[in-house]
């Protein structure tokens, strides 16, 4: 495994922290799984750029936000995460378009639409990540997904090299996002965009946003660790449906536990599951719904890292 240069590291003014074998458990929704080998959280984006020039050319790279989509192995992430939520991440108006970093968390950009009069940016509140992460997912709900509002993005290579990107130049779809063919660079993260919003009536849209909220507390548990939809919704149905269906709400594998509340969560009661115990649900649960239905369920989370060796 490529390590970092000390020397390198020593020759560079970083101004953020640089953590070794970090729990990654403390920065993921579910609050399980594996340690990063390295993690880093930039002071400012300056800052990023100077840590992604340290970084060996095959080293491994993980963007983390609210960690809301993803699950690390229990064997951990061989590799440097980057910890991108910023509780005072720039939100702000740009002409007509509003820009809000990465690391902003997407239910802050939704209240900032609403309170400037802005309509359209509600369903954000109901998005339980970043905006990196909305970005790098398309999220959506209650109708609406990222891309719909993007007029452009700035990304950062990992040569650390920042570019500049216009909504065409990124293929989207239903929980995808990808550089269309031609574009420069495929190892490349987002680091903040500008949204178009429509103009309306700001108290409007706070209503707005508390019903979706309301309605999201009486439909999701949210009282409970969890890393929201585990299963992209297959044409035409929904998940939660699906894995109803076979009869699997409260399910459990370990310590992990499908939500009664919602068949589409895994959730982990008391903190002790394990990531192997999530993983093992999630494919417990495709296998049932493809015997049943013949439909395969694809997962939304992201699932990173090694299996922890047995013994």
């Amino acid at each position: 495994m490529p390590v970092i240069d000390p020397v390198q590291l020593a020759r560079t003014p970083l101004r953020g922290r640089l953590l070794a074998d970090e729990p990654m458990a403390q920065h993921v929704s579910w609050r399980a799984g594996g340690r990063a080998a390295r993690a880093y959280v930039p002071a400012d984006l300056a800052d990023l750029q100077a840590f992604l020039r340290t970084l060996p050319d095959g080293e491994p790279v993980c963007f983390v936000g609210l960690g809301s989509n993803l699950l690390v192995r229990d064997g951990g992430f061989r590799g440097t995460v980057v910890l991108m939520h910023n509780t005072r991440g720039t939100v702000r108006l740009d002409d007509e378009l509003v820009f809000a970093e990465a690391g902003v968390a997407s239910p802050k950009v939704a209240r900032f639409a609403a309170t400037h009069g802005l309509e359209g940016a509600e369903f954000l509140a109901g998005v339980p990540g970043t905006i990196g992460g909305a970005l790098a997912m398309n999220a959506g709900c209650y109708g609406s997904e990222t891309w719909q509002f993007v007029e452009r993005a700035d990304t950062i290579d990992r040569q650390g090299a920042m570019h500049a990107r216009v909504a065409r130049e990124f293929e989207t779809g239903y929980r995808h996002v990808a550089l269309r063919r031609g574009a420069l660079g495929t190892d490349e993260w987002f680091t903040g965009a500008w949204f178009r919003f429509a103009r309306g009536d700001g108290s409007r849209a706070r209503a707005r946003i508390k019903a979706l909220l309301d309605r999201r507390s009486a439909t999701q548990p949210l009282n409970l660790p969890n890393a929201g939809s585990v299963f992209r919704n297959p044409p035409g149905d929904h998940a939660a449906r699906l894995v109803e269906a076979c009869g699997l709400k409260g399910h459990a594998i370990g310590r992990a536990r499908i939500s009664e509340k919602h068949a589409n969560f895994i959730v982990n009661p008391d903190g002790q599951a394990s990531a192997a115990d999530i993983e093992a649900l999630i494919e417990h649960a495709r296998a049932a719904v493809l015997k049943r239905f013949g439909i395969a369920l694809v997962p939304e989370v992201r699932i990173v890292g090694d299996a922890l060796e047995a013994l």
